[in-house]
């Protein structure tokens, strides 16, 4: 019998380790994911975010594949910069992900001091793009921005309006258009959509400045409310009979987009199964079905275009800053 030469007898073990420590994390992530991954959402339940993130999570679930399960949490507070934190802070092993809302995600860094930037996220995909939009209580006298204008410079400081937060969207908008108008408005900043919807639902304040996917969601669940502009730059076929601020005067771009970021540092194949799955969720007919029953406007991008997207955006913001900074209204 020939005999193995004793350095290679004494060099196996030490083979044997070294592929065991290659098979390893090949192994840990073909298991991906091995538990739920909670998805944040940085805004209260019953808000447009929140009731996409839970229609969307099964089918994030379904092509992830090994039995996925993606479990929704609300971290509302401090316009979004709550939820987003944690997001951005989490260990970047894919089992932390969650929905990032312009401008708030883009404009919170710019008027404070944050401990996130959009820089912190690993982009998985956007998913919504939401036109802005103000709805007063169908009770209310006022038909038309012309009829709110005329109301505010009549009552200055009189007319109230709720949004999700110092430097979202909707207060942003609201900002330009008294701007715009030479009125002034009283701001009442909520944490969410749903704490929006039931100011006005119950006349605590005079307008409700939200997305008009959220509003028409709102009206259709039996909220009587009279949408007076959207912040598009046409009519969206969501609502082609709300004409658009520009029709009226006034010319007011805004919406909010939507997408799924992660930690900084995604494992490269989590990364990549998780782009993978959004892609195809979004794409999914089942989920595009039950997003239109909510008035749900997808526009997805991949991460490229949405980061391409965001870098265009938070330079707009910065500049509008420089001109109107809205930290303290």
């Amino acid at each position: 019998m020939q005999r193995v030469p004793s350095f290679l007898r004494r060099l196996a073990p030490a083979l044997v380790l070294s592929a065991s420590a290659l098979i390893a994390p090949l192994a840990a992530h073909a298991a991906y994911p091995e538990q739920p991954i909670k998805m944040i959402v940085a805004y209260g339940a019953g808000g447009g975010t929140d009731i996409v993130a839970r229609v969307m999570a099964p089918y994030i679930a379904k092509h992830l594949g090994n039995n996925a399960s993606v479990v929704v949490m609300n971290r509302a507070g401090a316009g979004g910069g709550i939820g987003f934190a944690e997001i951005a802070n989490a260990p970047a092993d894919g089992y932390t992900i969650g929905f990032l809302n312009t401008p708030n995600v883009l404009t919170i860094p710019i008027e404070r001091k944050s401990n996130f930037h959009w820089q912190n996220f690993d982009l998985l995909g956007n998913v919504i793009d939401d036109p802005g939009n103000v709805s007063v209580h169908a009770d209310s006298p006022i038909r038309n921005l012309a009829d709110l204008v005329a109301h505010a410079k009549a009552n200055p400081g009189a007319v109230t309006y709720g949004t999700t937060g110092i430097g979202s969207d909707d207060h942003l908008a609201a900002l330009m258009f008294e701007r715009a108008a030479g009125v002034k408005l009283t701001h009442v900043p909520f944490k969410g959509a749903a704490e929006v919807h039931n100011a006005i639902a119950s006349k605590q304040i005079i307008m409700a400045a939200m997305n008009i996917g959220e509003a028409l969601q709102y009206a259709k669940g039996g909220t009587p409310l009279r949408h007076l502009g959207q912040m598009s730059t046409g009519r969206s076929n969501l609502a082609p009979n709300v004409p658009t601020f520009k029709e009226q005067g006034y010319d007011i771009v805004m919406a909010s987009l939507r997408g799924i970021g992660a930690p900084k540092g995604l494992p490269a194949p989590v990364r990549e199964q998780l782009v993978n799955a959004i892609q195809k969720a979004a794409a999914d007919p089942e989920f595009q079905a039950k997003a239109a029953g909510y008035f749900a406007p997808l526009r997805y991008l991949a991460p490229a275009r949405y980061e391409a997207e965001l870098k265009e955006s938070e330079a707009g913001f910065k500049q509008l800053w420089t001109q109107m900074p809205w930290g303290d209204k």
